[in-house]
């Protein structure tokens, strides 16, 4: 019960969900994920090449979409049928890799399934803030990406375990991830079915408050969308991490059981981080993990051995769960009426920076080794969390 005697706020139904689609999708993703690059290079004779542009048109294909979507989220009646249409697209093509002869089928087909990511995110992510009263926004953004990791965990775990005892070779469990892919589609449909009804009751239940303007996210943009940007740009990418692990001697064979521990991690701290989003607010939070990351990504860079590596790169899974939270958080705060407008920006922009900082890391990872591209990652980091607090009190007199 609440102070007032009126029944403490609980979240909705569409929230939890949500987290079960998540779950069951990144169950399918990641089922897939981990195998494309012996797929493309042992299967197809693809090279390096193939792998750098697999990632990198499907990461800017997702992040171009998004921007769109979040527009078109800003109508009540498009976000439903645009969830469901990109969580659609991405059950129906992911099998298909499993039947490619050529590495650039596989590439375009990746690029779709990203395309569907897009379509499907900023529209998810308006209907659960606006259908979730603002004090338990950060719990239920933590439920949502504390799921999606723990599909991130289960899906690789299946997929080594069905390798390793010769029940399916790698074309096989690629085409078994339409199993929990139809289960996502039936879950989503339910998700989306009744929330504009919830929205109506929610948004009559709280207080009507000035929103802060919407034209902010087009002209400037915002202090906190910026600073979060500014730490896409800079962190170091997972595949960059995992070829690090990789140098200090963790085996490839092993990587597969290395990326389901991490997102363990990642999934259980995701809950403390959206609880935390709300208790002590998303802004303090998101400090709190990328100081995180500055101090774990300097020490990524001094390690010397497997201990260290396996060590250090379940700790950065902590990040992920200080930071994604309270970043969805934050801007359902910021983007006030326009929460899909909010959304695909910040999905967006967030994309292209990742997409920009990992090409720069990577060059610098290739011409002056690990330690050089994860030292310029820590000090990016130490930068932001110092002028993190001029940016707040920016925030504050904006919103």
């Amino acid at each position: 019960m609440s102070s007032g005697g009126a029944p403490a706020p609980r979240l909705p139904r569409q929230a939890k969900l949500f987290g079960w689609v998540s779950l069951l999708n990144d169950f399918a993703s990641d089922m897939i994920y981990p195998l494309l690059p012996a797929f493309v290079t042992g299967v197809l004779g693809g090279g390096p090449q193939a792998l750098g542009a697999l990632d990198g048109a499907a990461e800017f294909a997702a992040a171009f979409v998004k921007l769109g979507s979040g527009r078109l989220a800003d109508r009540q009646r498009s976000r439903g049928p645009l969830i469901v249409v990109g969580y659609f697209v991405a059950v129906v093509v992911r099998p298909v890799i499993a039947v490619t002869g050529a590495a650039w089928q596989v590439i375009g087909l990746r690029v779709v399934d990203r395309l569907g990511k897009g379509l499907r995110t900023p529209p998810r992510d308006a209907l659960i803030a606006d259908v979730t009263p603002a004090s338990l926004r950060g719990r239920a953004f933590g439920l949502q990406r504390g799921m999606d990791h723990a599909g991130a965990v289960l899906g690789p775990i299946l997929a080594w375990w069905l390798l390793a005892s010769g029940s399916a070779n790698v074309r096989a469990v690629i085409g078994a991830s339409i199993v929990p892919g139809v289960v996502v589609l039936a879950l989503a449909v339910w998700a989306v079915k009744d929330g504009r009804g919830r929205q109506r009751r929610v948004e009559g239940a709280e207080s009507p408050g000035p929103p802060p303007p919407s034209a902010a996210f087009y002209r400037p943009l915002p202090p906190a969308l910026f600073a979060i940007s500014f730490f896409y740009l800079l962190r170091m990418p997972d595949t960059l991490i995992i070829l690090r692990s990789q140098e200090l001697g963790v085996p490839v064979a092993v990587v597969p059981l290395l990326w389901a521990a991490v997102h363990v991690v990642r999934s259980s701290s995701s809950f403390v981080g959206g609880e935390a989003s709300d208790r002590l607010g998303p802004a303090r939070t998101m400090w709190v993990g990328w100081l995180v990351y500055a101090a774990l990504a300097a020490g990524m860079a001094r390690a010397g051995s497997a201990a260290a590596a396996w060590g250090l790169f379940l700790a950065l899974g902590l990040v992920a769960g200080l930071t994604e939270s309270p970043e969805r958080a934050l801007v359902a705060r910021v983007a006030g009426e326009r929460q899909g407008s909010g959304f695909g920006y910040y999905h967006g922009i967030t994309g292209f920076a990742a997409l920009v900082g990992g090409v720069g890391l990577g060059a610098v990872f290739q011409r002056y080794g690990a330690g050089t591209a994860f030292l310029v990652s820590a000090a990016g980091g130490l930068g932001l969390v110092l002028a993190w607090p001029i940016v707040t009190a920016r925030l504050r007199r904006q919103v």
